[in-house]
């Protein structure tokens, strides 16, 4: 025990981190690469900077820079609606300019004014294979193409209104991942700027779930459980991985001893499904109510689907004389990644300090994308506003965003080589699944780092500068109710090895006037 004339020594010890609560973090100041990357426009903020005073507001200023990428990401895709999508096999591959959109709108029976679900197309494909949200967004866009013209001017126009309501939904991507953590809105520059974002924004319609789910995580971060889980069962209905975040929030609520928030959530996730897709799902006749054969494509053909690209699997099966059959496919991948989820949920219950919402979300949906059966290039959609609130520090990022890159190139120049004949342009197929590795890295690279700062919360940048779980809502600052573990003995000690002051985690802020204002 310590002597009387030993204690006064622990004044030297440095004082932990208490930010003012209004004051919002200069990316800047705490970030290397962010500091470099200003010297473009004047360097780094000073310290007498007066900030707050300009109608220039952080979120203004994100929403514009994110809409100037999405028109960057047009202007990408000019060779293709000029020619490459009408004319020649591969030019639209060569040209990494390819888009679903336009070549659905007459193969998916927009273009002859066929209903969604209710009427059966010609070919292959006999209903739409896009759950129900998605199809009203497809169906919205077909109702404002003027239908005059050649099929080419037709389907030039639908890319054209698509992209425009595309647009709108990358802005409201971009102010809620601004406004979620309230004193980090410079952390959504990281999707306003985010290369592939830009680069598959308009590959196909994935960027309307993801803007209902950063919608949904900003009305969680408020504390609006319901509402929350109103946008959560919207986004559902557009995309199949938005009840991924119903996972982290599980796990998380238990630990917290938040069940009330949660029910709320799941209350609203599933009333919101069930209003979009009850209408569509249930068919009536001479024998009573049956579930529609063309509500239930997206999910038959979900199951019915073989490998496909992006996949670790299908460098199984193409470099296999045996391949594995579908039937193995979906009940291997469903057991790794329940695996996974299993493993996440360990992490939280016997973490030194709670996960934050954002990382968690962030490790389950990553979870999904590295196991499943099949990996579009427009996926990383989903990923990229959790990983800017998960690990908001540039290096980390760009270094996935140049594996995401990589990976776009690839299959698109794979494809190429496919479908140019004796020519070969493009890709080789061993070319091919090394891309396919460089992303499967560069995302699992991301995912060490996340789980290195749940083990090590004073390696998170969103906790060294003081904050708890700013995207966490009812979870922020709040007490444990069950752990495992070390964890269950209460918070450890603070380690200061790498630099940083102790951190007096846990003080919801205020925000500031200009937080308050768009």
């Amino acid at each position: 025990m310590p002597s009387a004339e030993t204690t006064p020594a622990r004044q030297h010890e440095p004082e932990p981190v208490r930010p003012a609560a209004a004051e919002p973090v200069q990316p800047t100041r705490e970030d290397e690469v962010a500091a470099a990357g200003s010297e473009l426009i004047g360097g780094p903020l000073g310290r007498h900077a007066l900030t707050g005073t300009s109608w220039w507001t952080p979120v203004r200023i994100v929403a514009l820079v994110a809409i100037g990428m999405f028109a960057l990401g047009l202007v990408q895709k000019a060779p293709c609606y000029h020619d490459a999508w009408f004319f020649g096999a591969s030019s639209q591959y060569t040209h990494a300019c390819y888009s679903d959109i336009p070549h659905l709108y007459q193969g998916r029976g927009f273009a002859d004014d066929l209903v969604p679900y209710f009427d059966k197309l010609p070919g292959d494909m006999d209903y739409l294979e896009y759950p129900v949200l998605t199809g009203l967004f497809m169906e919205v866009a077909s109702w404002l193409t003027p239908h005059s013209g050649s099929i080419q001017h037709q389907e030039r126009w639908y890319w054209f209104v698509n992209a425009g309501m595309l647009m709108a939904c990358a802005a409201v991507i971009a102010v809620c991942v601004a406004r979620t953590h309230r004193r980090r809105p410079w952390d959504a520059l990281l999707v306003a700027l985010a290369p592939a974002f830009a680069l598959t924004a308009t590959i196909n319609w994935d960027l309307l779930a993801v803007a209902l789910t950063a919608a949904a995580m900003l009305m969680w971060s408020r504390g609006r459980a319901l509402a929350f889980g109103v946008l959560l069962g919207l986004a559902t209905a557009a995309k199949l991985y938005p009840f991924l975040l119903l996972g982290s929030l599980l796990v998380l609520c238990w630990r917290a001893g938040k069940w009330r928030a949660f029910f709320q959530g799941l209350a609203g996730a599933v009333g919101a499904w069930l209003v979009v897709n009850l209408p569509v799902m249930l068919a009536h006749d001479s024998s009573g109510f049956h579930i529609r054969e063309g509500w239930a494509k997206f999910y038959t053909f979900s199951k019915e689907r073989g490998v496909d690209f992006g996949s670790f699997w299908l460098i199984w099966a193409q470099n296999s004389s045996d391949p594995p059959t579908t039937g193995f496919i979906n009940n291997a991948a469903t057991v790794l990644v329940v695996l996974c989820f299993l493993g996440i949920a360990a992490l939280t219950f016997t973490a030194p300090r709670r996960p934050r919402f954002a990382q968690l979300a962030f490790l389950m949906v990553a979870a999904f994308v590295l196991t499943n059966k099949v990996y579009s290039p427009q996926y990383v959609l989903w990923l990229v506003p959790l990983a800017a609130l998960a690990r908001p520090k540039w290096r980390d990022f760009l270094i996935w965003q140049a594996c995401e890159v990589a990976y776009f190139l690839g299959i698109w120049l794979y494809l190429a080589y496919t479908t140019s004949g004796d020519a070969h342009k493009g890709l080789p197929t061993q070319g091919y699944h090394w891309a396919i590795v460089v992303h499967l890295l560069g995302t699992l690279y991301l995912c060490a780092v996340v789980v290195r700062d749940i083990l090590m919360p004073e390696r998170d940048v969103v906790r060294r500068s003081g904050d708890d779980d700013p995207s966490g809502g009812v979870l922020d600052g709040a007490p444990d109710a069950f752990a495992l573990g070390a964890a269950a003995a209460g918070p450890p000690e603070q380690d200061t090895r790498f630099g940083a002051p102790p951190v007096d985690w846990g003080r919801p802020g205020t925000p500031s006037p200009g937080d308050r204002s768009l």
